[in-house]
């Protein structure tokens, strides 16, 4: 028998906080790059007590071991792209963005973690400018929820498409090549996801899957853009597929029942790609 092929899989690295009941954070990133076909690593920056009815307790990983567990995952795996998620404090930001700078881990996917599901904050105040200064200029791509992006500038929510398109002009101004501001807790029947780069303004629109199972959206479609970024695709294909991605899991999700609070979505739904 001849030798067997070398099959080299496609490697995505998460660095975020860990969610032990499974619905958003570590855990729903390695679900969607498993479920997407990439071969996920991760980093660990805080340990979180939480489950579907929110969150009621957070450890901080010291940043120093951060950097170390980013140190042994990049000296060892090639990693394709990365994202970051919950980092919770400036300091580890700070460790964050220096070993990324470091290593040249991009494309760069950031996820502006502020506030979870249920409410419960995530981010430390001094953490937003650490992200405005430190994350925010590496980034490919951030993809703040209109929460998120009024936080970042420091003023009030979008409320139409009009607005997001403006927000998404003063974000990309802080240094990342693309903004995703996503649209899913406007009001309205549509759930529009608006894409700003140096170049071009898209809008990404689906209709709204009526459900209370959401825990971990904002994780899955971020790590759904990794996944395809990790595979070759554009930006704009990457963000298309991952929104018909999260969509088909939100609408699984409506069917299931995990937990007795806002379930997660389901990150193993058989799609189809288009």
């Amino acid at each position: 028998m001849g030798a067997a092929a070398d099959l080299r899989l496609p490697t995505a690295l998460t660095i975020a906080g860990s969610d032990p009941s499974g619905g958003a954070g570590i855990q729903a990133d390695l679900k969607t790059f498993t479920a997407l076909g990439v071969y996920g690593a991760s980093v660990i920056v805080a340990l979180t007590a939480q489950n579907t009815q929110g969150v009621t307790g957070v450890h901080a990983v010291p940043p120093a071991f951060t950097t170390q567990q980013i140190d042994a995952v990049a000296a060892d795996l090639r990693i394709a792209a990365t994202k970051t998620g919950m980092l919770g404090d400036a300091a580890t930001v700070a460790a964050v963005a220096s070993a990324i700078q470091r290593h040249k881990l991009t494309p760069l996917v950031v996820d502006p973690v502020m506030v979870a599901t249920s409410g419960d904050v995530l981010l430390s105040y001094d953490a937003i400018d650490a992200v405005r200064q430190l994350l925010i200029p590496l980034a490919t791509v951030i993809t703040p929820n209109l929460h998120e992006a009024a936080k970042l500038l420091d003023t009030r929510a979008a409320k139409t498409a009009g607005d997001m398109e403006q927000q998404g002009r003063k974000l990309l101004a802080l240094g990342c090549h693309a903004v995703l501001i996503k649209g899913g807790h406007s009001t309205g029947d549509d759930a529009i996801d608006v894409l700003v780069t140096r170049d071009a303004l898209e809008h990404f629109s689906a209709k709204k899957v009526v459900t209370a199972n959401t825990h971990g959206t904002g994780c899955t479609l971020s790590a759904a853009i990794t996944a395809f970024l990790v595979q070759g695709m554009t930006l704009h294909r990457a963000v298309q597929n991952a929104k018909l991605y999260l969509t088909a899991a939100l609408e699984s999700a409506a069917k299931q029942h995990v937990g007795q609070g806002s379930g997660p979505v389901d990150h193993l739904v058989i799609w189809t790609k288009v």
